[in-house]
């Protein structure tokens, strides 16, 4: 037994704690409100943390949607109770904390407010690891003289090989990456898959590498050890109080397995179970966030679909009434990433996929429907897929589009003089802007709230948890506006409702992390009579109808036009993917029952052809 009870620095595991970030938006849904988090700090502070990870991914979205706080009055005030500390964020690269690709001046704003405003250290990711829409997000941290920290989002699959990581480490190296993180967003890694790559990655690059590895299939602490063993000096963990699960390992567990070794930490053991003492008090305010789909699961190791992403899929197959087929969709899910060049399942691939999966199931042809934002992506949208992807389904999906090889965001204009426009006067500064430009619709209503003063936080949990165990009817089919990071998807619960209007809090994750929904209570609608339009069941074969429950978000046809079998008349959208409506006859359009912004379901008659 060793018996060693100091470390020299070369050997010393250095901790990252993410409990004011990672740890609360995994088990409590981002919900954690900074009056709880400040009189923490003092006590996090004087601990010795390598960093302390702080802000990015589902924060910024949640304090200006359900908390009312201004994100960047947050981070000010967590860099001055923390002031011996690096402050750390996460970063989506071009995505900067949002969906969409955004111009470089945007991101290079966004950085550059960031670092002013307190982050030491960036961490820097893509969903299909192209390294391209990293470069921009790269060079602005470097040029704010903040530490840059390339991430590999880890996966498996035939092409997500030991020599493609480390290529791409040192890739990173290249463009400037201080350090390199592994993010297990999904908790897919084992303990000797990560000392493999852990030991390949350390003999690659010069920096040190860090591992971020999810507690969700119950491996991370032991992922955590040997990745020490392989030479990893830098472990993401949290604090007790907000650990396990979906969250992270323990930051107590993990200073006590290496305590007197000469991997020790040097951290005050007492001190940090404090804190943790602190914090669980804190939590019980926050119990009607606590979800089943937070808990450890093995389940992601069987079939690689992380926890919540399945309860994403349960709720869609829901919609239709077509639970039974959820092993249906869960066959059809690598499928369809492999036809799509084995992406990652992160967020947005991880909706494109599983969106596409259901249809494919529940249209009872493979890819006989196919959602726009799959042919964004086959059209090179995100950015390059990490292989080939599936020449045929490319050919159906785009026909002979062009294929944009190049980065994303090359194709957009500069934005930043337009955004400072659109919101005018209600921006009182160059964060105000940067806030809007993530969130729109959302960002100004919070700007136009603070100018009013009539910004109002959500009430705590405990009224939405009061609300969550009503009892629930299996006779009133009820619909619903989902509000997940900034996004509102309009979804259709059928088989399923509640006889209690108001909101009711559930959760899903996108990502592998578990996020809040709110679900809000619209119009029920009688299910036999065809929707809340009123309109008549699909009968004949010139009745176009919908696959999937949606929202119309553009008419294509007039009544009159004559149309050819297969044309496509309607845009829907569902769970934020759009697609296509065809005509499944030839003939002239003799009656439209929709407009754009119509809620729809399927069954409906929505277009008659005849």
């Amino acid at each position: 037994m060793t018996t060693t009870t100091t470390s020299s620095a070369a050997d010393a595991v250095n901790i990252t704690d993410v409990v004011l970030r990672d740890g609360h938006q995994s088990l409590i849904a981002t919900r954690l409100r900074t009056e709880d988090m400040l009189p923490v700090c003092p006590a996090l502070d004087a601990i010795g943390f390598h960093s302390l990870e702080v802000w990015g991914g589902a924060t910024f979205d949640a304090c200006v949607r359900f908390l009312k706080e201004d994100p960047w009055q947050r981070l000010v005030q967590l860099k001055e109770a923390l002031p011996n500390t690096p402050l750390q964020m996460l970063l989506r690269g071009q995505n900067l904390l949002g969906y969409r690709h955004y111009a470089d001046d945007v991101v290079e704003s966004f950085v550059a407010k960031s670092a002013d405003n307190g982050i030491d250290i960036f961490r820097v990711f893509d969903a299909l690891n192209d390294l391209r829409n990293l470069e921009t997000a790269m060079r602005a941290v470097k040029a704010s003289g903040k530490h840059a920290q390339g991430t590999l989002c880890y996966t498996v699959s035939p092409v997500h090989t030991l020599e493609r990581y480390v290529a791409d480490a040192r890739r990173l190296v290249e463009m400037g990456a201080d350090s390199i993180a592994i993010k297990d967003m999904a908790g897919l890694l084992t303990p000797y898959a990560t000392q493999e790559l852990v030991a390949a990655l350390v003999a690659a690059v010069e920096v040190p590498v860090h591992l971020h590895a999810h507690a969700t299939s119950g491996l991370s602490s032991q992922c955590h050890l040997k990745a020490v063993e392989a030479g990893c000096r830098h472990i993401d963990t949290c604090n007790s109080a907000f650990a396990g699960g979906t969250s992270h390992p323990s930051t107590e567990a993990m200073v006590a397995a290496f305590k007197d070794t000469s991997f020790d930490t040097g951290l005050d053991l007492e001190a940090i179970k404090a804190v943790g003492d602190q914090l669980r008090e804190v939590r019980k305010k926050y119990a009607g966030f606590e979800s089943e789909f937070t808990r450890e699961d093995v389940g992601v190791q069987i079939n690689q679909v992380p926890g919540g992403m399945m309860s994403n899929l349960a709720n869609q197959l829901k919609e239709q009434n077509a639970l039974s087929q959820i092993r249906e969709v869960f066959a059809e899910i690598p499928r369809v990433r492999a036809d799509l060049g084995y992406p990652p399942l992160v967020t947005p691939t991880s909706q494109i996929v599983g969106t596409q999966a259901v249809m494919n199931v529940l249209t009872g042809s493979r890819y006989k429907s196919i959602t726009n934002e799959v042919k964004r992506y086959l059209l090179g949208g995100y950015g390059q897929p990490p292989a080939a992807v599936d020449e045929g389904l490319r050919k159906r999906a785009i026909g002979n589009q062009q294929v944009e090889e190049g980065r994303p965001a090359d194709q957009l204009d500069p934005e930043m003089m337009r955004l400072a426009a659109d919101i005018g006067e209600l921006a009182e500064s160059q964060e105000d802007v940067l806030t809007y430009a993530m969130f729109p619709d959302l960002g100004r209503d919070f700007l136009q709230g603070r100018r009013d003063g009539t910004l109002v936080p959500e009430p705590m949990p405990a009224a939405v948890a009061g609300d969550a165990q009503r009892p629930v009817t299996e006779a009133t089919p009820t619909e619903f506006v989902i509000d997940v990071h900034g996004e509102s998807y309009e979804v259709q619960i059928t088989g399923v409702g509640s006889d209690a209007g108001g909101k009711r809090q559930v959760y899903l994750t996108l990502d592998g992390m578990p996020e809040s929904v709110v679900f809000e209570a619209r119009d029920s609608y009688d299910a036999g009579a065809g929707g809340n339009g009123g309109r008549a069941r699909a009968t004949g074969k010139g009745h176009v109808t919908t696959a999937m429950p949606g929202n119309i978000v553009e008419v294509l046809v007039a009544v009159g036009d004559s149309v050819e079998a297969g044309q496509p008349v309607l845009i829907s959208e569902a769970m934020k993917m759009e697609t296509e409506v065809h005509a499944r006859q030839a003939g002239s359009v003799v009656a439209i029952h929709v407009a754009k912004g119509d809620r729809v379901t399927p069954g409906e008659v929505l277009i008659e052809i005849e």
